[in-house]
């Protein structure tokens, strides 16, 4: 019998935690009731009754119309910022008797609610992805409410520690790939447009050619970044050359030189989270 997945297990202990919650106090609008959930999400001790919320948490939110989202968002702004009256104990504290304990008491007051938050959402089963596609939800309602700026910086604090390089596993994308990928490719490049699927596979098929990809187990098959490589023995001076169709191909044992000529950000929720340079340096 396989072992199950984590998504499986979280699945799991969601809807038992379903059945422990009191769904009748979730009985009013969904912008209530999505404030009753996180404010409950994170005052929750019991890890299935955790899971369970922040399954529905999630769930409300895509409920949600655009203008729902915006004031959720200023929620997450004014309710979910660090305890003020925590804060202002611990710096008192910490000014009659300074040491490393009164300072670290500053430090963990000083963090706002919304990363716990962040964390507890981050358990739901797909919770790593519907946070992503709600920061890109986010960054919309920024450009028009810098306000926001803060819980964006929140997001990417979060982010930055979940997407770090050990969590990162790069692939080489090649023609047995699975299509499903190979579509995402065609549909993320960025830089010089995949016509179709011929011309998928003259720039990953070819012996003088290389396409590679960071991936994310919480993402599972959905590429974050990928760069495209051609082979070539010697430095190119145009594009046109390296995506003709008519060009001559040559053995990757005769190549002296690896132009990196594209590369493409995948995820816009993750904008502004560094692959790039590790991509290129491992590729």
């Amino acid at each position: 019998m396989p072992n199950p997945s984590i998504r499986d297990v979280l699945t799991t202990l969601a809807e038992r935690g379903r059945s422990l919650l009191d769904l009748d106090r979730y009985s009013s609008g969904p912008e209530k009731n999505l404030t009753l959930l996180c404010d409950d999400l994170l005052s929750m001790a019991g890890e299935a009754s955790g899971v369970a919320l922040a399954k529905q948490v999630i769930v409300v939110y895509r409920s949600l119309d655009d203008a729902q989202k915006g004031r959720f968002f200023q929620s997450m702004k004014h309710r979910y910022g660090p305890d003020e009256s925590k804060l202002q104990t611990a710096i008192r504290a910490y000014e009659q008797g300074a040491s490393d304990e009164t300072l670290n008491d500053i430090n963990r007051a000083s963090e706002p609610r919304r990363h716990e938050l962040l964390r507890r959402l981050n358990l739901a089963p797909g919770g790593t992805a519907a946070l992503v596609a709600m920061r890109v939800d986010l960054l919309k309602h920024l450009r028009v409410d810098s306000s926001l700026a803060m819980v964006d910086k929140d997001f990417q604090h979060m982010f930055s520690s979940w997407f770090n390089r050990g969590f990162l596993v790069m692939r080489r994308i090649d023609w047995n790939t699975s299509a499903a990928i190979l579509e995402k490719i065609t549909q993320y490049e960025a830089v010089h447009a995949i016509r179709d699927w011929r011309d998928l596979r003259g720039r990953i098929e070819p012996s003088d050619r290389r396409c590679y990809a960071f991936f994310h187990p919480a993402l599972e098959d959905e590429p974050l970044i990928f760069v495209e490589v051609a082979l070539t023995t010697e430095p190119a001076r145009a594009i046109g050359p390296i995506l003709s169709e008519e060009r001559d191909s040559i053995s990757a044992e005769d190549a002296t030189t690896a132009v990196f000529y594209s590369i493409s950000n995948c995820q816009p929720g993750l904008r502004g989270i560094s692959f790039g340079n590790f991509l290129i340096k491992q590729g």
